[in-house]
């Protein structure tokens, strides 16, 4: 169970290769409409600005996977992907597509959920660039 309060640690990269930046946030997390989603609410500062996003995530019954929706106040797209979990790694991999806001143009993006112990997750996103897949985003996330 992943309700209540997260310290979240980020470190994005622009580019492959390129330099880090590093931000923090806290992740409010609560199950919502009788058990059935789980709702993340984020807060924090990102490039010196006011940062909060939304989350949601849930296991779809008749798919057999997991879909997730992401939106934020920095942009107006929505993120969603699905994807499976993996009992042998403790991990949810999810694939979508992304509007890239710089040219209108839909790229694939990867999401790794790693369930690393009782009070720690490390989520992972991967973006796509020139062809290219890369890391864009690590989150570790400590329970508070």
């Amino acid at each position: 169970d992943e309700t209540g309060t997260w310290k979240c640690d980020m470190t994005f990269w622009e580019e492959p290769n390129g330099k880090p930046s590093t931000a923090t946030s806290t992740a409010n997390v609560k199950m919502i409409y009788g058990g059935r989603y789980q709702e993340t609410d984020y807060q924090g500062t990102m490039m010196g600005e006011p940062f909060e996003g939304k989350a949601t995530l849930a296991y779809n019954n008749a798919s057999k996977e997991f879909t997730t929706t992401f939106i934020d106040n920095m942009g107006t797209g929505m993120m969603v992907a699905t994807g499976k979990y993996d009992e042998a790694t403790k991990k949810v991999e999810l694939k979508g597509e992304m509007v890239s806001p710089l040219n209108g143009k839909k790229t694939p993006y990867r999401e790794v959920y790693t369930f690393v112990d009782a009070n720690t997750r490390k989520m992972e996103m991967y973006d796509t660039k020139n062809g290219t897949e890369y890391k864009s985003m690590e989150i570790t996330m400590t329970r508070k």
